[in-house]
């Protein structure tokens, strides 16, 4: 995000990063659970966006936050970006019917890779050696993984893939528009609600998700467990863009990186024995060990990289998490 405060107080700083960890991983799980029961994941999306804008639209109305009108100039800088988020979380939403949690997590690590293949082939030049060999380990330990993943699914390995690049390509539209400065957190989430809407309402009536995935919503919603894990989804869906851009505001770009990966941690730890369909091989476990390390050694590194260089506000590309 490329935005840092002053010198927050520790309590806040702590409380920001333990909010966004926290929200982030029970958003996968969430959402997993929601997805289980009803696969028309684009539709839930929407549903999500939906929420969010109505959210800050009536909390602006009665008075509980503030935002500036919309500007059509910021709108146009922000669409790109919206479309690249909005495609990246549809893809990984995608993923989750056919992947297990921890595998999930395991190939979303893969982004900082994409990032910095594609920062070399844009001349950006040659990343600390450290930096390499810490996203090539987690590549291979991906590698590792899916060799021993006995539910392999071919279709959810290439909706995460998928969802991979254009996490990537966010993340490299992010920075070079530097479109974010100078926006709240809460208007930086009402835009990308606002822009996403009609791209996402013209995906699900071109995939003919729609108006079917309302009637299935419908009869599901008979049930009360899953409509209080719905609700749940379209809260955290709130709650965890929220933390992110709160997390990035009081502390730093970085400290966001690494609270992501360490949410990841647990969240690969908790994704064996939460929701069920994973189903132990020592080669999927040594893969995602090799994973796992290799994402806590690419936090070190970035930490120990950015403690050289000189004290200044400029973007981090890897910063930027995801759901």
């Amino acid at each position: 995000m490329g935005l840092e405060a002053g010198e927050p107080s520790s309590i806040l700083s702590l409380s920001s990063a333990f909010s966004y960890g926290v929200a982030s991983m029970a958003m996968v799980f969430v959402n997993k659970a929601v997805i289980m029961q009803y696969v028309h994941s684009m539709t839930l999306l929407t549903l999500q966006q939906l929420a969010t804008a109505l959210f800050i639209h009536f909390g602006q109305a009665l008075g509980m936050s503030k935002r500036k009108d919309l500007s059509m100039a910021t709108a146009k800088k922000l669409l790109p970006v919206s479309i690249f988020y909005n495609a990246n979380v549809a893809f990984a939403l995608a993923s989750l019917k056919g992947v297990n949690i921890p595998m999930y997590i395991a190939i979303k690590r893969l982004t900082p890779l994409a990032v910095l293949v594609s920062g070399f082939l844009r001349g950006k030049g040659k990343p600390p050696t450290q930096v390499s060999l810490s996203v090539i380990c987690t590549a291979l330990g991906v590698l590792v993984a899916a060799l021993g993943d006995f539910s392999f699914d071919l279709y959810g390995y290439s909706m995460a893939l998928t969802s991979v690049f254009f996490q990537t390509m966010y993340l490299i539209l992010v920075e070079k528009s530097g479109a974010e400065d100078g926006l709240s957190s809460m208007e930086l989430m009402f835009y990308n609600s606002i822009l996403s809407l009609p791209f996402l309402f013209f995906i699900i009536i071109a995939t003919g998700e729609f108006p079917h995935s309302l009637s299935v919503l419908s009869e599901k919603t008979a049930s009360v467990s899953f409509t209080v894990t719905l609700i749940i989804s379209l809260v955290m869906g709130i709650v965890l863009n929220y933390t992110m851009f709160w997390c990035t505001i009081v502390n730093s770009a970085l400290t966001t990186t690494i609270v992501g990966v360490l949410k990841g941690v647990g969240s690969t730890t908790l994704g064996f024995v939460v929701l069920g369909g994973v189903k132990v091989h020592a080669l999927n476990v040594t893969g995602l060990v090799i994973n796992t390390f290799g994402g806590v050694w690419y936090s070190y590194a970035k930490y120990t990289q950015k403690k050289k260089m000189p004290r200044k506000i400029a973007p981090d590309e890897e910063s930027h998490p995801h759901k």
